[in-house]
């Protein structure tokens, strides 16, 4: 394979001055643009231009996180960042002067409740606390920020804390970009803790979720014995739940003063911006903003560990053990030896020693390896999924064997070769989208790296020889390390808090704030939307009776090809299971292992998905290598090889995964709600049972993926040389010779108001209530994303408001009308919400209110209709989405830009448009309700339920 050399910028930046006269740095010829400036007041600003869209990403950075809170007041910097959401003195308030007497009596209570060591003083001063914070609401216009968000066309609202970041997020339009500066210097020039309570307890909701995640309890475990004195393992990013219970209004300002400074913080914008126009307008806002010095951080060194360091956790899922090995920090030599020896074990193209000798052979039913850097150390881990009759030390055992081949250098010469390659066009993939860039230059600010760094980075990759690697692993990979063993059973750690009885606060949904006001007299010139002639940018053509289409690549030298079968498992339940055996089958003259081994050494990845409706097979690579990846792709259908031993140990894998999902709380979830919605005679309960897939054999199964290729499909080639390609495939396909079968036909039965229960032992209960609603027409698109904008999707929502913050019932909570992707099927309404058992009577009343009691509210209505067109307009459908937007459309029977209808149709909609929808395809509709959680904690909470809900079996919602 051609190495890829583009990526491999070593020229070092230089300094330049704009016309604005700011200095900034950059490198030369960088073909990414990125600009980086200081600001006077120490402001980071990363800049770089991507016309694809007219928008920019844009990230607001702060460097502190997790790490920095004290260690008397853990998840103070994640509540921190919640509260950046509910405004300022200018943002969210009716009456400021009134609203900041009564937030401050709230501070001074909650200091003295910190401070009491009596429960029954602190349920007096919660009380009063409620009461006040009631009276403060009425100043309050909750969710402001979002409303301001929402009017300049805003999308992918939201933010992040970690270890040493916190990230605020946003795409905007690129006309709105001085609007989101002047909101955004606003938001970050103080902090204003309203509607405190209500959403400390949303922040505890999320800290439920969390303990309800097997993910999280064991993460949480391993880096507690990595870091037995750093606050990675210390402090965890949600915190500990006694200081989430007992928290301090004044820590939290002072954390806000202390670290939310710019000398702290950066911009990076990524878009369809003018270089000299951001950075004026950044100055003239975020330049207001006043430095001061960080306080240091304590320099914490672990120790080297001298021992074998194990913990043992239980939750109901199924046994799995972690491993690690501690390593340096990011951008250290330690840290890129760690990576590549990670990539050695587990990688993209699935040949590392753990892919092939662990996964490959099933020896286990699931197993790998990664490598996570931080700012400060970080960590080598493995993971395994034992089989059923295997114990975790086995599993153990495994994973050191691995080592073992790795130390030994038992792995091939073109193997590090490869995985360079790979990891450069990773890059170079993420880096052609805006968000892929942005987010690496934020991680540089934080992680104190800066481009030249990132671009020379893997220079530094490619001077790692095998030899250095083999040695690197020999002293690194000793017997002291740290071990999680995950058992299955119960946790007996779970923390149940009671419901603390929070007050509804009014929700003001038709107030502005003067700043609001002032924001929308700004003027902006706005985006005109534009749409996909979709004749024009897609050339059809056939060949030997198939239907080639082709759309130019004007950004990269990366090609894609994919081959799409209108056919899927509602043809045949048996192509599942064929599938599942490809992965492992070889062909006469070469093992599975031998054909991963030669895609990965082309630098294409492949992959097979199989759906109801259709099957795709898709490559994607360097241009140069992609018709070599096709022609392997056909040599191995045509020449699979049977191997009935092979298919037998896949059957088995397939059984143990299902006993896995059925043990899995998401898994379960996901179970329940597609019984619920369709009942017994689902098409997810319709597969190849235990009996049936043994009486199979290999040589059945190949026979159903080769005749693919005999049947009717489509090609879709996505790159620069056409031509050339389609001479290539023109010699590969072979004459149609067989007919697709009919599609199994599945019912949509009316849901009755039905109330199924499946039991998992958790801290919340989640609920989906899902109703059968009309047949799709697309045509009604526009008042579909309307009513979703307005009413039951995002943080402006007016389900969001009213369960989260007016009422505290859930981290999580939304109603969705989901529009049916294919003709003739029906829509379905889904209204859902996690929340502790003892608020569940509360949030199903709620959501039952709002559905039955729609509320018109013009200005919101408006506002949500003017962020769906700027989001339209400021949306491009470009490189492969052309084709699939257009491949996708064809299922409702569209051949057109549906995007054009729905931009007409919200820009005529008018709020009784909104309220005919809902009163015709919304009101009337009954649900059936999917309930999983701890059957006690739920009949406790309501006792009614013992009768009404159906309990249903695992085996009943899984079918095995």
């Amino acid at each position: 394979m051609k190495n890829i050399k583009s990526l491999e910028k070593t020229q070092t930046s230089q300094t330049y001055t704009d016309k604005n006269n700011i200095s900034y740095t950059a490198i030369p010829d960088d073909q990414y643009g990125v600009r980086t400036y200081t600001l006077e007041n120490g402001l980071q600003v990363y800049l770089a231009k991507n016309d694809e869209k007219p928008g920019i990403q844009t990230y607001i950075a702060v460097k502190t996180g997790s790490n920095r809170d004290p260690k008397n007041n853990t998840g103070l910097a994640h509540y921190l960042e919640h509260m950046m959401f509910k405004g300022t003195s200018k943002i969210g308030t009716a009456n400021w002067t009134e609203e900041k007497k009564l937030l401050d009596e709230i501070s001074d209570l909650y200091e003295k409740r910190k401070n009491s060591e009596n429960l029954e003083e602190k349920k007096e001063i919660y009380t009063k606390i409620d009461a006040l914070s009631t009276k403060a609401a009425t100043f309050a216009i909750p969710n402001e920020y979002d409303k301001l968000l929402s009017s300049i066309g805003a999308t992918g609202t939201n933010a992040h804390t970690w270890l040493d970041e916190t990230i605020y997020k946003n795409y905007i339009p690129k006309d709105e970009l001085e609007k989101w500066l002047l909101i955004e210097k606003e938001r970050f020039s103080e902090l204003t803790l309203r509607l405190f309570h209500t959403e400390l307890e949303s922040v505890y909701e999320e800290f439920n979720r969390a303990q309800d995640n097997d993910g999280r309890l064991v993460n949480y475990a391993l880096m507690e014995l990595l870091f037995p004195t750093h606050p990675n393992g210390q402090q965890t990013t949600l915190g500990k739940a006694e200081h989430l219970k007992n928290p301090s209004m004044k820590a939290i300002h002072q954390y806000f003063d202390d670290f939310y400074v710019p000398n702290n913080m950066a911009i990076v914008l990524v878009g369809d911006l003018d270089y000299e126009k951001s950075i004026q307008l950044i100055n003239e806002t975020f330049g207001e903003l006043k430095p001061k010095e960080i306080i240091a951080k304590d320099k914490i060194i672990e120790k080297p560990f001298t021992e074998k360091s194990t913990i043992t956790v239980q939750s109901p899922t199924m046994p799995r053990l972690q491993i690690a090995w501690r390593t340096d920090s990011f951008g250290t030599h330690e840290s890129r030896l760690s990576e590549l020896c990670s990539q050695i074990l587990c990688n993209n193209g699935e040949v590392g020693l753990v892919d092939i000798n662990l996964n490959q052979k099933q020896k286990v039913l699931r197993a790998g390896a990664f490598n996570a850097s931080f700012k400060e150390y970080g960590y080598f881990s493995m993971v395994i999924i034992p089989k059923e009759n295997q114990t975790l030390e086995e599993g153990e055992q495994f994973l050191l064997a691995q080592i073992q081949l790795l130390k030994d250098g038992n792995f091939a010469d073109w193997l590090l070769p490869a995985i360079l390659n790979d990891m450069k066009m990773q890059r170079w993939k993420a880096w052609e989208s805006a968000n892929g860039l942005a987010t690496t230059l934020y991680d540089n600010f934080i992680k104190d790296t800066n481009w030249e760094e990132e671009l020379q980075e893997m220079d530094l990759y490619s001077e790692i020889s095998k030899e250095d690697l083999v040695q690197f692993a020999n002293e690194f990979f000793d017997e002291n390390y740290a071990a999680v063993y995950k058992n299955q059973g119960e946790n007996e750690d779970l923390i149940r808090v009671e419901n603390p009885k929070i007050t509804p606060i009014k929700i003001n949904r038709e107030a502005d704030s003067e700043f609001y006001q002032e924001i929308q007299k700004i003027p902006s010139i706005p985006v005109e939307p534009v749409f996909i002639d979709f004749e024009k940018e897609i050339q059809v053509e056939e060949i030997l009776g198939r239907t080639i289409s082709f759309v130019e690549n004007k950004y990269s030298e990366i090609a894609q090809v994919n081959f799409l079968f209108p056919i899927g498992k509602d043809h045949d339940n048996q192509i599942d299971t064929a599938f599942n055996l490809l992965d492992y089958l070889g062909t006469n003259t070469q093992s599975a292992e031998d054909i991963k081994a030669e895609f990965y050494k082309l630098g294409i990845t492949h992959s097979f998905q199989v759906t109801s409706d259709h099957i795709s097979w898709m490559l994607s690579g360097l241009e140069e290598n992609i018709a070599k990846g096709t022609q392997l792709l056909f040599n191995f259908i045509q020449n699979l090889a049977s191997d009935e031993e092979i298919y037998q140990e896949v059957v088995e894998t397939v059984l143990e995964a299902r006993a896995y999902n059925k043990k899995d709380k998401q898994k379960i979830i996901n179970a329940i709600s597609s019984y619920a919605k369709f009942g017994k005679n689902s098409r997810a309960l319709d597969f190849l049972s235990a009996e049936e897939m043994q009486n199979l054999t290999s040589e059945n199964l190949i026979k159903i993926i080769q005749n693919l290729l005999l049947q009717d499909y489509e090609i879709f080639f996505y790159g620069k040389k056409y031509a050339a390609f389609k001479n290539e495939i023109a010699n590969l396909i072979q004459a149609k010779s067989l007919e697709i079968s009919s599609p199994k036909i599945y019912p949509e039965p009316e849901t009755t108001g039905k109330i199924y229960f499946a039991e998992y032992d958790m801290v919340q209960v989640e609920m989906l209530k899902i109703a059968k609603s009309a047949t799709v027409n697309p045509y009604e698109f526009g008042k579909i994303n309307v009513f979703n904008e307005y009413f039951g999707r995002g943080l402006s929502s007016i389900v969001f408001q009213e369960l989260r913050e007016s009422r505290s019932l859930a981290y999580s909570a939304y109603v969705s009308y989901n529009a049916s992707a294919i003709k003739d099927k029906h829509n379905y309404i889904i209204a859902y919400i996690g929340t502790q058992p003892d608020k569940l009577v509360d949030a199903n009343d709620a959501i039952k209110d709002l559905m039955e009691n729609f509320p018109l509210l013009k200005p919101q209505f408006e506002n949500a209709k003017s962020n769906i067109l700027k989001q339209i307009a400021s949306s491009r459908i470009n490189r492969q989405n052309i084709f699939f937007k257009n491949y996708n459309q064809k299922k409702l029977g569209i051949n057109h830009d549906l995007r054009k209808d729905i931009y007409a149709q919200i820009s005529e909609m008018t709020l009784a448009d909104l309220e005919n929808f809902y009163k015709i395809d919304i009101e009337n509709a009954k649900y059936n309700t999917a309930l999983v959680g701890n059957y006690k904690d739920v009949i406790k909470a309501d006792p009614t339920l013992e009768n009404r809900m159906e309990v249903l079996r695992l085996e009943e919602i899984f079918g095995y």
